[in-house]
């Protein structure tokens, strides 16, 4: 398990030289557009999940919805994020070929920031948008994404405060013909002080964490 010390820290190490966190054809999505809330994202995660669960059995340690997507009444990106814990994401051989039959194929590899990695369905799949995010057990990153999650889902406030960053964003990052990694810039200072309020009232600490890093999804 994460220590309450990595929970709280935004870890955000640069790409080793030379390194890409792209794997081969892929790159950032083009798509910011921010949707009204749909009903059918639970569903959604759930025939998602339904597949990597067949695809990998007891493999599959933990797969979570986190996000927007998974927020009741939030606006989001019409993407599902799910969360897949396995044993060691590192580890490809253990799940990436498996994935790739049920239709996924991998995007992003990551080892230096909690080895993780991403896979979206192919085009061709039929599956549901998603980005499937790939972490191990002792990722904190998997324990901020539940945590933020709930804490909206609990907090109106913070959820409609989420709202307006979004579709500010959104429309800011449409204009100026940005991508999906920069319009998660422009709302990156509203999710770090949502953090910030959620860490304190949850006594995980009585400080604001520290405001570098990247945001989760």
């Amino acid at each position: 398990m994460p220590s309450r010390h990595d929970i709280v820290t935004f870890h955000d190490p640069p790409v080793p030289p030379g390194a890409s966190p792209w794997v081969a054809g892929a790159g950032p999505s083009p798509d910011v557009r921010v949707v009204d809330p749909d009903p059918t994202w639970p569903d959604q995660f759930a025939h998602l999940a339904d597949v990597v669960r067949r695809a990998l059995g007891w493999r599959a340690l933990v797969i979570e919805h986190v996000g927007s997507t998974a927020v009741p009444g939030l606006p989001a990106k019409p993407v599902i994020d799910v969360d897949l814990v396995v044993a060691d994401a590192g580890d490809e051989s253990s799940y990436v070929g498996a994935l790739e039959e049920a239709g996924f194929e991998l995007r992003v590899r990551e080892p230096w920031w909690h080895e993780h990695r991403l896979l979206r369905p192919r085009p061709d799949a039929g599956l549901p948008a998603c980005h499937l995010h790939v972490f191990g057990p002792d990722s904190p990153e998997v324990v901020k994404h539940r945590l933020f999650r709930d804490w909206l889902r609990g907090n109106p406030d913070e959820c409609a405060r989420y709202a307006d960053a979004k579709r500010g964003a959104s429309a800011a990052a449409t204009a100026a013909g940005e991508h999906g990694m920069q319009y998660n810039a422009r709302k990156e200072r509203v999710v770090r002080e949502i953090y910030a309020r959620m860490f304190a009232a949850t006594g995980l600490t009585d400080e604001f964490p520290d405001a570098g890093g990247s945001v989760g999804p």
